[in-house]
């Protein structure tokens, strides 16, 4: 034992929890723990809590079903990130790559900041609206 809490992963409120465990699950190379993969086709795939692994079955990160979630402006201050999390990539050439990773899979572009040479990045939002960054580390 430790003598501290351990983190088991980030949860995420979103009105679709497949469609925003499937985003991260594809932007990150995740995978579902076992028995939260996707129904049969055809079949209702409901679910209001899901979990993504990485490949050692560690937990990252999990969705949970909310009727509705305000969508967050920033960086106008009306609605506050909260939280956001950071990705990284070891160089420019892979921050566009995942740059173009990230849009294709439904990324919306906040903000640019790649002319920066010590720290470039892109602040997106997620499909849900949950502010994430991508950046040189």
């Amino acid at each position: 034992m430790t003598g501290f809490p351990q983190l088991l992963h980030t949860v995420l409120d979103t009105t679709d929890v497949r469609a925003l465990a499937e985003f991260y699950r594809q932007l990150l190379g995740l995978q579902y723990r076992h028995g939260d993969e996707p129904a049969p086709e055809g079949a209702p795939d409901d679910v209001d809590w899901l979990v993504l692994t990485d490949a050692h079955g560690n937990r990252k990160l999990a969705f949970q079903h909310v009727e509705q979630l305000e969508r967050t402006t920033w960086p106008r201050p009306d609605v506050p990130m909260q939280m956001h999390l950071d990705l990284t990539v070891p160089d420019r050439g892979t921050l566009e790559d995942q740059h173009c990773r990230a849009m294709a899979l439904g990324a919306e572009l906040l903000f640019d900041r790649t002319d920066d040479p010590e720290e470039p990045l892109y602040v997106y939002a997620d499909p849900a609206g949950h502010p994430f960054c991508i950046f040189v580390a």
